[in-house]
């Protein structure tokens, strides 16, 4: 009786086979292991801000992308600065940072030491929006661009103030007070939305922050907005220039938006969580609601963000030196 037997090519073709079959049913495996539970998102911005609105929107859209609960967790405090703590010292695997750059680009720059290193703990995902900022004066006064700022400033040495919402605008004011020789005095506020009242009283002259928080002040006619700070025009207000566009590039700042891991997070995972943000950036739906909130979709790879945000190192770091010590 004969041996049966296989011989050893089709022996290693059955191997193969069944590597390859191993191998593409344990891959799909691999890519959902992460997230195995609930992922938290720490704002460390108020509930109902321009930042928290466009994080719970992303929030919503990554939770059916992931088939995971995804949570907005608020953690509002010294200008982002607690919420960010908060995020990098927990170390959570299941854990993402929605802030604006600052926490990372601006504040290392002006503060002597940070409970947190932001080349450390932090580690950029994608940008998802962009917010603008703007500088604003009194309806009051007689004044329509930047240049009539100037000029109105200069005529009258020493009689201006200024004040400003927070992240970069103390350093991006304080650059052009100084370069554009106003000699503006500076009114430190805690509260901005005292300070925009101020400006609609004409108690202050001159204020920079995001467009979100002075859009009610200009809809009521209270005060004018000069310029935005952006690189581009906002699409609520086409007609108002960028401070580049009005001569004066050292202002210009994007307000950029974004994802942050904490340090531990795989290359990997940072790439799939970026791909997921730029997949929702494309939405038609996503881009039409946040621009309704005075933003621009955006969507970034992380190395893209990364290069932004040393972008935004380098304007910061320039414009401190020139003023020598940052506004408090």
């Amino acid at each position: 009786m004969p041996r049966v037997g296989i011989r050893p090519k089709a022996t290693f073709i059955v191997a193969l086979t069944a590597l390859t079959a191993l191998t593409l049913s344990t891959a799909p495996a691999a890519a959902e292991l992460w997230p195995q539970r609930p992922v938290r998102i720490v704002v460390p911005i108020a509930p109902g801000s321009s930042p928290d609105i466009a994080a719970r929107v992303f929030a919503q859209h990554l939770a059916a992308r992931w088939g995971s609960t995804v949570v907005v967790e608020n953690r509002p405090g010294a200008d982002g600065v607690t919420g960010t703590i908060s995020f990098a010292t927990a170390h959570d695997d299941h854990a993402l940072l929605f802030t604006g750059a600052a926490p990372v680009s601006v504040y290392p720059l002006i503060q002597e030491k940070l409970p947190y290193d932001p080349a450390r703990d932090i580690l950029p995902v994608s940008i998802a929006v962009e917010t603008f900022g703007t500088i604003s004066v009194p309806a009051s006064l007689p004044i329509k661009s930047l240049s009539d700022l100037i000029s109105f400033a200069r005529s009258r040495p020493g009689q201006l103030n200024w004040a400003s919402g927070g992240g970069a605008f103390p350093i991006l004011m304080a650059g052009f007070n100084k370069s554009a020789e106003l000699g503006m005095s500076h009114v430190p506020y805690r509260d901005q939305n005292l300070a925009l009242q101020d400006l609609a009283e004409g108690r202050i002259h001159v204020f920079a922050t995001a467009m979100t928080a002075a859009l009610p002040f200009v809809e009521s006619g209270k005060i004018r907005v000069l310029a935005v700070t952006n690189n581009r025009r906002s699409g609520m207000w086409p007609d108002i220039p960028t401070t580049t566009e009005s001569g004066y590039p050292n202002v210009a700042f994007d307000g950029l938006l974004g994802m942050f891991a904490s340090r531990d997070t795989p290359h990997d995972r940072r790439e799939r969580i970026a791909a997921d943000i730029q997949a929702i950036a494309a939405d038609q739906a996503v881009k039409r609601r946040l621009e309704a909130n005075g933003q621009i979709i955006r969507g970034s790879t992380p190395a893209e963000f990364d290069a932004a945000i040393e972008d935004q190192r380098t304007r910061i770091s320039a414009i401190v030196r020139l003023i020598g010590k940052a506004p408090q």
